[in-house]
């Protein structure tokens, strides 16, 4: 193998790491450069949209009231409630099903290789809300509950901006950021799960949980069809949806629960598709050999089907939908702050933005680099091959940029309109300078 191939398939210490590992999660981060600069033009429009001369059709088309009724089922929203717990639980099934790969084949099925960028999340979760609650913690009130905006990591822009900067950034260290990003997610899961749940409904929340398990027995027992689960899954998602749980949290559950191992082995794919090829003779004068050819092809197209996990089949069906639709669709919906009437440098001052601000920006580089550095030093983990304290600095900066899930956070924390308008122009600032910090510092480093 030439050397220049064989260093993008090292990682951690002297040990070879398959490539079947790596192809998978260096063309997950591709697909994310590009949906990233799909949401940047999709919040460039939304604010552009909503402080033009016809700005008041913003709030208009997304406060439409959308009311769905077929018999006893009865679903009242507007169309941004629609985007944001509807179309948003594909992304978290996407999520849940990043999170379940990388905890069977990728990074995080290693303890020793995923403790240290776990670690590194960790800091990047703790530091920044505590610096929120710090910087607002005389205002008291509701603006308390935006702690959690400043945790989040936007995979989608950070991964774009590492994208930018090619072979400056080691395989390692992308691989480092992905993964503590998806550490990243987990976190943010627990903390909307915990922490932004009101008005409970038992009796819903165990409708969802029986229809989890009755999904889960029937994975159990053997059932394939996709045509079973989806309405499992849409039942679900409309039973959290009235338990008070925030519903996109069935995306996640379902995308966890989904089997990462295929029906078939390589050997079992390779001995079923041989049979069929060796028992199929072509008969070409035969008035019957099309219809052979058809059967035949569709036995080995169910093989090969059966042969690739249904984890990789949903997300390789969903992932592009929820990059380049729905994404930036709940950009669209949400990233449109008016700044009309409002003194910008008391905006940025105002406690709340400065607090998220300061928390994705300040936070995250002091919170992922110090936690990096202690689970090096007491030997929890070591960094990637080709990575050093440089590329963690500037991966920390990156990691800042917080704008899906931080946005998403904020519909939840806050109810007060102006709150919710002063923590997206925190976040905007933040992630724009954690984002243009990270690319300065990674440019400086050396094309591996």
């Amino acid at each position: 193998m030439p050397d220049q191939e064989l260093h993008r398939t090292w990682l951690h210490s002297e040990r070879f790491i398959p490539r079947r590992f790596i192809r998978p999660a260096l063309r997950f981060t591709r697909v994310e450069a590009a949906s990233g600069i799909v949401l940047l033009v999709a919040a460039v429009i939304a604010i552009i949209w909503a402080n033009s001369p016809f700005g008041d059709t913003y709030e208009e088309l997304w406060g439409t009231v959308v009311e769905i009724e077929v018999g006893s089922f009865h679903l009242e929203e507007t169309l941004r409630d629609l985007v944001n717990d509807g179309l948003m639980a594909i992304f978290f099934l996407v999520v849940g099903l990043e999170i379940k790969r990388e905890l069977v084949v990728g990074e995080l099925r290693d303890p020793r290789a995923a403790a240290l960028p776990a670690v590194a999340a960790l800091g990047g979760m703790i530091v920044p809300a505590l610096l929120f609650l710090a910087l607002v913690a005389g205002e008291g009130g509701e603006a308390t509950r935006g702690w959690g905006i400043p945790m989040a990591t936007d995979i989608a822009f950070s991964m774009g901006v590492v994208a930018l900067l090619g072979s400056r950034v080691p395989v390692g260290a992308k691989l480092f950021l992905l993964a503590l990003a998806i550490v990243d997610d987990i976190g943010a899961i627990a903390v909307i799960a915990i922490f932004y749940t009101e008005d409970l409904s038992l009796s819903w929340l165990a409708a969802a949980i029986i229809m989890l398990i009755i999904i889960g027995a029937a994975q159990k027992g053997g059932i394939r069809a996709a045509a079973f689960y989806w309405p499992m899954g849409i039942l679900t998602w409309f039973f959290l949806l009235e338990s008070g749980v925030h519903a996109t949290l069935a995306g996640v559950a379902l995308g966890l629960m989904t089997p990462a191992r295929p029906m078939y082995s390589d050997e079992e794919y390779h001995r079923k598709a041989t049979y069929v090829l060796d028992t199929y003779t072509p008969q070409p004068e035969s008035p019957h050999g099309h219809d052979r050819v058809d059967h035949e092809a569709r036995q080995l197209a169910l093989i090969g089907t059966e042969s690739i996990s249904p984890l990789n089949r949903l997300e390789h069906l969903l992932h592009p939908w929820s990059s380049f639709v729905v994404v930036p669709l709940f950009a669209l919906a949400n990233a449109g702050v008016r700044f009309a009437g409002v003194d910008l440098v008391d905006a940025l001052t105002s406690p709340v933005a400065l607090g998220v601000a300061v928390g994705l920006l300040v936070g995250k580089i002091i919170g992922i680099s110090a936690f990096t550095a202690m689970a090096v030093r007491l030997g929890l983990g070591r960094l990637p091959r080709h990575t050093t304290w440089s590329h963690i600095f500037g991966l920390a900066a990156l990691a800042g940029i917080g704008f899906t899930v931080s946005l998403f956070i904020t519909g939840l924390a806050f109810r007060d309109p102006v709150l919710t308008d002063l923590a997206k122009i925190g976040i905007f600032a933040g992630s724009g300078s954690a984002g243009l910090i990270g690319y300065l510092i990674l440019r400086t480093r050396n094309r591996h």
